[in-house]
């Protein structure tokens, strides 16, 4: 058995811990990356939000998955319920606001396959492909057990470990939450005409149906739908599938082909009681796991990413305890009202969407209307929503940690 001391463990090998390894990594701390072992090909996708990508070209990551980027230059909220009370539609572009693009779309086999060669190119940060089995705390570090026998030890650990987080279970944190009765399903397509850079969004009585360019003639769908739409579309062969599809799409894609493979994944919202406690500090849906809706999810992972590494970057240029309760104490506070804003702004747009009753309805339509005929609010939401104003650590202005 091996027993190795650094500065920063961080346990979990997605988007989200690679980015924080490779940030802690870079600023200086040397740092263990607990990969674990090779998982299957991950066929989603993410809408990486503008300050995510200038983050990403932070830490030298961007320039190596650009090519299989697209650019989201247009976003497009159609309402195709059959309510009383319709929503006008509205565009978004995001020259108004002097950008390029809102963000770019990327499968997440690309971005993950960017993340690791940056990641094993840079000397302080030593890669584990065993996974955590156990992890233990004391006053001054944490010490992890792998599956091959060996430890780490650190005095701050960085937990990346998904929504079952071994390191959250071992700090004490508890989670909140609730479910809706509603599914997500996630494609990759082919399609006849051309998507012009523009992600179109159609609200439905079920949730959105989101469709977001890839490069070339392909885009990415989210599917929210009823649990029992959910069987019946993957009871579908894929000529049948590619039809339902088509056509919930009003054909604005023209003809449309199903790539091989999908996910589904049931809706909910679960948060942290506390992001950081006992030298563990939880990033990405160790944290916070909310609705694959707005393009929130990831960009907050990353955002908690870039949070903890400035943070621990700073305790350690002032000589104080990288893992200790003052460093705890501020990424607590750091992300807690951005998780929260999120979390709640995509809550009360996808239960607008699932209520009958008319006020709310209509409260939906009147909010789109305004963002669509007064020109400084819908301008206001747009760079919020691309670079939330409370929120943008570092590498997220593009400056190194």
């Amino acid at each position: 058995m091996a027993r190795s001391t650094l500065d920063v463990a961080v346990v979990g090998g997605g988007p989200a811990g690679l980015t924080a390894a490779i940030a802690l990594a870079g600023a200086g701390l040397s740092t263990a990356l607990v990969a674990g072992p090779a998982r299957p090909a991950d066929n989603r996708t993410t809408a990486l939000l503008a300050s995510s990508v200038t983050a990403l070209d932070t830490i030298g990551v961007w320039s190596d998955c650009r090519a299989s980027a697209a650019p989201l230059r247009t976003l497009r909220i159609v309402d195709d319920t059959r309510r009383l009370w319709r929503a006008p539609e509205i565009k978004f572009e995001a020259a108004e606001i002097g950008l390029d693009a809102f963000g770019w779309n990327i499968e997440n086999r690309y971005l993950v396959a960017a993340l690791a060669r940056r990641g094993r190119a840079l000397a302080n940060l030593s890669w584990i492909d065993d996974a955590a089995v156990a992890v233990t705390l004391d006053d001054h570090a944490v010490t992890i057990a792998l599956t091959g026998g060996d430890e780490i030890v650190a005095p701050l650990v960085v937990a990346a470990d998904g929504q079952k987080s071994l390191c959250r279970a071992a700090a004490g944190i508890e989670t909140t939450g609730w479910s809706y009765p509603q599914t997500a399903l996630t494609f990759s397509l082919g399609h006849a005409r051309p998507h012009q850079d523009t992600s179109t969004e159609f609200h439905t009585e079920s949730g959105p149906f989101t469709l977001v360019p890839l490069p070339g003639s392909r885009s990415s769908l989210v599917a929210v739908v009823t649990p029992a739409e959910a069987t019946t579309w993957d009871l579908e062969d894929a000529a049948a599938l590619a039809e339902t599809i088509e056509r919930r799409a009003h054909s604005i894609l023209g003809k449309v082909v199903v790539e091989p493979g999908h996910g589904a994944f049931p809706l909910a919202v679960r948060t942290a009681r506390r992001f950081a406690e006992h030298r563990i500090a939880l990033v990405g849906e160790a944290a916070h796991v909310i609705p694959p809706i707005g393009a929130q999810g990831l960009n907050l992972g990353l955002r908690d990413a870039a949070t903890i590494g400035e943070l621990a970057a700073q305790a350690r240029h002032d000589g104080a305890d990288i893992g200790g309760h003052a460093v705890m104490d501020r990424y607590e506070q750091a992300r807690r009202a951005d998780v929260t804003t999120r979390t709640t702004a995509v809550d009360v747009l996808n239960r607008s969407l699932l209520s009958d009753f008319f006020p709310v309805q209509g409260a939906r339509g009147l909010s789109l209307y305004l963002l669509d005929r007064i020109g400084p609010l819908r301008r206001a939401v747009m760079r919020e929503g691309t670079a939330p104003a409370a929120a943008q650590p570092r590498l997220m202005r593009g400056e190194a940690l």
